[in-house]
């Protein structure tokens, strides 16, 4: 995982400068402040439960300091193009409009994706007020960023799909995961990016001394959690659903655990991620520590799981080319 000055020497090495900065800071209508929102995406956070909620020290107010805005929202623009062309697809059959995928890097084409033929209204509807969400947040980014956006990289929503579910043990091996099939198929889909941006999020949190920049950050990192918190209770409330064709189990409850599974063999040592029931088989909505917080991810574990590695690599699974900008590589776990 990235360690703090070599994290903050890449990011300093970014084309983004101080007049992105002032670019981000009038498009969020908060001139004159500092790194606010989606900065906190690339906190140079350790990935355990435990670090994750010490107090913040000295040398990590120092690293925060040095980090360059610009190469911090940009790499979480590189996730929100992910999960906006994920939502989009599954409620509308289509992507984002090609004028919101330019920028700088090497712009790349969208692997997969179709409209869900959803069964339950309830879903639907889920489904649709968090592809807005995605939506808005891509645009809001891209603005704040101007010139200096990344666009967006390469994106599979196919085979992906199917390496994640194989290794989860979801389906067998020859067979391939739909995650546009059903219903079912793609509130476990969405399973497996939802928790990602609620730990990445957190994890900044300790790296964050400005009041101002830390309500911000709480703001987004809320949505983000209404998100999982809200996909993780379909799933929940679906136990017993039909999962498509390939598929082993019946039971979307244990299916998000062998999903958690996966990605904790990808992100390092430390068994944070949980399920949506416990080892009793009891709900468990809110993935949290002994003391009720939540755990947190640096960027290098978030690529992890994204690339679908537990090795350092910049590139692999859902961004088969890499992600744009200078937060490009995996941890090596």
């Amino acid at each position: 995982m990235f360690g703090k000055r070599y994290a903050a020497s890449m990011i300093n090495r970014s084309a983004e400068n101080d007049q992105d900065r002032r670019r981000f800071l009038k498009a969020a209508g908060m001139t004159g402040l500092g790194v606010v929102g989606a900065g906190a995406l690339g906190g140079l956070a350790t990935g355990t439960a435990s670090a994750a909620t010490a107090r913040p020290t000295a040398a990590a107010a120092a690293a925060s300091a040095e980090v360059s805005d610009g190469a911090v929202l940009n790499f979480a623009l590189n996730l929100e193009y992910l999960e906006a062309e994920f939502y989009l697809h599954a409620v509308t059959g289509k992507g984002l409009a090609d004028s919101m995928t330019t920028g700088t890097g090497n712009r790349g084409g969208v692997t997969g994706g179709r409209a869900v033929k959803f069964k339950t209204k309830t879903a639907r509807q889920y489904a649709q007020e968090i592809a807005g969400d995605e939506k808005a947040h891509v645009q809001f980014l891209r603005s704040a960023l101007g010139s200096a956006a990344v666009s967006r990289p390469a994106i599979d929503l196919q085979s992906s799909f199917t390496a994640a579910a194989q290794a989860a043990g979801l389906v067998k091996p020859g067979h391939s995961f739909d995650a546009f099939a059903c219903e079912e198929n793609f509130l476990l889909a969405a399973f497996l990016f939802e928790d990602v941006g609620v730990t990445a999020y957190k994890g900044a949190a300790p790296l964050i001394s400005n009041k101002t920049y830390l309500e911000a950050a709480a703001g987004i990192l809320a949505v983000e959690a209404y998100h999982a918190a809200n996909i993780r209770s379909a799933l929940y409330q679906h136990s017993g659903g039909i999962l498509g064709l390939g598929l082993l189990g019946r039971d979307l409850r244990e299916a998000s655990v062998k999903l958690s599974n996966a990605r904790d063999s990808l992100d390092g040592p430390t068994d944070d991620d949980q399920g949506v029931i416990d080892s009793r088989g009891q709900a468990n909505i809110v993935p949290t520590d002994a003391n009720g917080i939540a755990y947190s991810r640096s960027p290098g574990q978030v690529l992890n799981i994204v690339y679908l590695t537990n090795k350092a690599a910049k590139s692999g699974g859902f961004f088969p080319k890499g992600v744009n900008g200078d937060v490009n590589t995996s941890a090596a776990n």
